[in-house]
């Protein structure tokens, strides 16, 4: 990423997203590859793997667009941390109340505007890195927006913060962007009732597929 990307994000946004790449970089250097996957333009979503709170910002931020993200309800509290969500692109979502249509409603006026959203098909984290069965909301989403979804997969956040463990500095957290799957991919109507969960394991299984990156030689 340029020094200046940021400059083209909302301020408080390309700030954020500064100092979360100087975080990467310094405490969890790690490889980031296939950025060149990233459309330049258009609406698309990018759907990863989930083992930690450092998923959302560390593959958002890697990206040089604006990105769009859920987020829980119960995250927007009086004061700083509603007015930081809300300023970031934060979309809420009422995650023990079933289908959220007010957010998905939000989701499908985001993509619209051209805009990108980073969205996880498993649902919630992994407690110990293992890919876990995809849930039917991404599919949801991408079929009814037919945007082409960038899959990603980060290695080794559950090590550097998972489940209710600390933080381990100086862990290796590697990024890989896949290339772009069409909705003529992951979409295949006749599939009927079972459209969206077929669909949300087909992106599940781009993800899976990719590997991780080859270590320099030092």
């Amino acid at each position: 990423m340029s020094r200046f990307d940021q400059v083209e994000m909302e301020p408080l946004y390309g700030l954020s997203n500064y100092i979360i790449n100087v975080a990467h970089d310094m405490f969890f250097r790690g490889e980031v590859v296939g950025l060149e996957n990233i459309p330049a333009c258009g609406a698309f979503l990018v759907a990863a793997n989930h083992a930690s709170h450092l998923d959302p910002p560390f593959i958002g931020a890697r990206i040089q667009r604006q990105m769009a993200f859920f987020a829980r309800k119960t995250l927007w509290k009086p004061g700083m941390p509603s007015r930081w969500l809300d300023r970031v692109g934060a979309i809420p979502v009422d995650r023990d109340g079933g289908s959220d249509l007010k957010a998905i409603k939000r989701v499908l006026a985001t993509l619209a505007e051209g805009k990108a959203l980073v969205l996880f098909p498993e649902g919630t984290r992994s407690s110990n890195g293992v890919l876990q069965p995809a849930k039917s909301g991404v599919g949801l989403i991408a079929c009814k927006t037919g945007v082409p979804v960038i899959p990603v997969r980060i290695f080794n956040s559950h090590i550097a913060f998972g489940r209710g463990g600390a933080v381990a500095l100086g862990t290796p957290v590697h990024i890989v962007y896949g290339a772009p799957i069409p909705a003529s991919v992951y979409d295949v109507p006749a599939d009927g009732k079972e459209r969206y969960q077929r669909a949300s394991e087909r992106i599940m299984a781009g993800i899976a597929a990719l590997s991780l990156p080859p270590m320099p030689v030092i």
